[in-house]
C-alpha cells in the first residue's frame, strides 16, 4: 500500500504537508482498505471532542458504533467505489457535509479512503446520497446520547443499558448539575416505556403544600382556589411512561409516605379524594444528598429508602471527568450557535483554561458559561473574555510537547504568574504588590517574560 505521503509529487516534505493538513479549517480523515484509520487532522478535536491520537488506528465501525459521529460514510463508498456527499450529525452535535473519496489501485481496488467534512453552518449547497443507499438513511440523535470519553462514565452507560430494560426503581446519586435528569431521561428512551410520557418534577422547587397536589392531584372541591372537577398529578399523567423525581431527599414524611404507597401498590388516593388511582408507572428518584446518612437522622423514611435505591447510580463530578471538558465545551458551543445563529470559535488559550478549572458547578456550570461566552464575545472566544472566577481558579496548563522537568514546570508557572499580572496592572509596583515580592524582582521579571507583551501593549 502506497503511503500518503508518497503520493505528494511537489517536493514538499512530510513535516510541511502534516503542517498544511492541521492547518486545514476542513477535517481530513484518510482509511486504509481494512477502514482503519492511518490519519486525522487536528480539527477532529471541534467535531468530536477527541484529538488525532485517540482516533488513528481505531477502525471506522468501532467509532461509529460508540456514536461519534454518523451516519458512516465509508461502507457506501466501498460498496460504490465513487466519491460520496452526505450529512453527518457527530456526538457534540456538530452538522457536517462529508465526501468521501476513493483512492483506487490498478485492479481498480480500494486501496485508500480520503474524507473532508465541513461544518453545514459555513455552507450553502451540498450533494446528498441519502438516497443512493439505505445505510445513509438511519439518523444519528444528541439526545439519545451522553457525551462522554470517560472509563467510568463509559460503564455506567452500558449499565445503564442494563437496568433500562427492567421496571425496577432507580436513585441517581450525584452533585447538582451533573446531569442527574439527562441521565434520567436517557433510561427512559432505553426502555420499553420510551413512547409514554417522560414526566419530571424538582421537589425542592414547589414548596410543600402544593407538591402533594402537583405529584397526587386533587379532586373537586378539595382547596380554596381549586380547578372545578379537580386536576390529574403528575404520577397519573406518566401512567404507562415514567416519572423523574429530583432532589427526593427534601420531600416531607406525609409525601414519603404516599410515594411508598405508589412503589409498593402502584396505587394513591388524590388530595381530598375518596376514590384510589392506579398507576403504572416507572419511578426514578435522584439526590445530592447523602440519603443514607438522612434515615440515620430520621430525616427520611428507611423503608422508602430501599424500595427507591434497588438500582443504585452514581454520577462522579465534572472535576473527575477531565477527559469530557474539551468535548462539552464543543457540543455547548456548537448547541449556543445554533440557537443564537452565530458562528463563534474558541482559541487554544481560552480551551486550555477552561479545561483546566475545576467546575464546582459541574456540567451545567459549563453550559451557563459557554452560553454566556457566546452571547457576550465577538467572533474568536479569547483567554480575556473568560470570567474572573475561572481565571482566578484555574491551575497553568504546560504545554503537552514540554519536558518534564521540575525547573521548567516552575519557570513556567513563574512566567504565567508576572505576565497575567503585568498584564492586568501595567506597573512594577503593583506587580510586586500583586505578587508579594520586592519591586526590584518584579522589574527583572518583567523585563524577562515581557518584553514582547510591553510591544502589544
Amino acid at each position: 500500500m502506497r503511503n500518503l505521503i508518497e503520493m505528494n509529487k511537489t517536493g514538499i516534505s512530510t513535516e510541511t504537508l502534516m503542517k498544511i493538513l492541521d492547518h486545514s479549517s476542513d477535517e481530513i480523515f484518510v482509511l486504509d482498505k481494512n477502514r482503519r484509520i492511518i490519519y486525522v487532522n487536528n480539527v477532529s478535536e471541534r467535531h468530536y471532542g477527541l484529538k488525532p491520537s485517540d482516533i488513528i488506528g481505531k477502525y471506522n465501525e468501532d467509532l461509529v458504533s460508540k456514536g461519534y459521529w454518523g451516519p458512516s460514510i465509508i461502507p457506501i463508498v466501498m460498496k460504490e467505489k465513487v466519491p460520496v456527499t452526505i450529512r453527518q450529525t457527530t456526538c457534540i452535535g456538530a452538522e457536517l457535509i462529508t465526501t468521501a473519496i476513493p483512492i483506487l489501485n490498478n485492479e481498480n481496488e480500494i486501496e485508500l479512503i480520503v474524507t473532508t467534512s465541513h461544518e453545514q453552518n459555513f455552507i450553502n449547497l451540498y450533494i446528498s446520497a441519502e438516497e443512493k443507499n439505505g445505510e445513509a438513511k438511519e439518523t444519528h440523535s444528541i439526545s439519545e446520547n451522553i457525551i462522554t470519553n470517560n472509563e467510568k462514565m463509559e460503564n455506567l452507560i452500558k449499565y445503564c443499558k442494563k437496568v433500562a430494560q427492567v421496571d425496577t426503581t432507580i436513585l441517581i446519586q450525584g452533585e447538582s448539575g451533573t446531569g442527574k435528569s439527562v441521565l434520567a431521561s436517557y433510561i427512559h428512551k432505553l426502555s420499553h416505556r420510551k413512547n409514554a410520557p417522560f414526566l419530571a418534577i424538582n421537589c425542592a422547587a414547589i414548596p410543600e403544600e402544593l407538591l402533594e397536589s402537583e405529584l397526587f392531584g386533587y379532586s373537586q372541591g378539595a382547596f380554596t382556589g381549586a380547578n372545578r372537577g379537580g386536576k390529574i398529578g403528575l404520577l397519573e399523567a406518566a401512567d404507562q411512561g415514567t416519572i423523574f423525581l429530583d432532589e427526593i431527599g427534601e420531600i416531607s414524611p406525609k409525601i414519603q409516605a404516599k410515594l411508598l404507597q405508589v412503589i409498593q401498590e402502584r396505587q394513591f388516593l388524590p388530595v381530598g379524594g375518596t376514590e384510589v388511582k392506579t398507576v403504572d408507572i416507572r419511578i426514578i428518584a435522584a439526590t445530592n444528598q447523602n440519603l443514607l446518612q438522612m434515615v440515620e437522622n430520621k430525616q427520611f423514611r428507611e423503608d422508602l429508602y430501599y424500595r427507591l435505591n434497588v438500582i443504585e447510580l452514581k454520577l462522579p463530578p465534572l472535576r473527575e471527568r477531565k477527559e469530557d471538558i474539551v468535548p462539552l465545551i464543543y457540543y455547548f458551543l456548537n448547541k449556543c450557535n445554533q440557537k443564537y445563529q452565530t458562528s463563534h470559535i474558541i482559541s487554544q488559550e481560552a480551551l486550555d483554561i477552561l479545561a483546566g478549572y475545576s467546575w464546582p458547578g459541574n456540567v451545567r456550570q459549563l453550559e451557563n458559561v459557554i452560553e454566556r461566552l457566546v452571547v457576550t464575545c465577538d467572533g474568536v472566544i479569547q483567554a480575556s473574555d473568560l470570567p474572573d472566577i475561572i481565571l482566578q481558579n484555574t491551575k497553568p496548563k504546560l504545554p503537552h510537547s514540554s519536558p518534564v522537568s521540575l525547573d521548567l514546570a516552575v519557570q513556567e508557572y513563574e512566567k504565567e504568574l508576572v505576565v497575567n499580572s503585568y498584564k492586568k496592572h501595567k506597573s512594577s509596583r503593583k506587580v510586586a504588590a500583586d505578587l508579594n515580592i520586592s519591586q526590584t524582582k518584579a522589574s527583572r521579571l518583567i523585563r524577562k517574560y515581557c518584553q514582547d507583551l510591553d510591544q502589544d501593549l
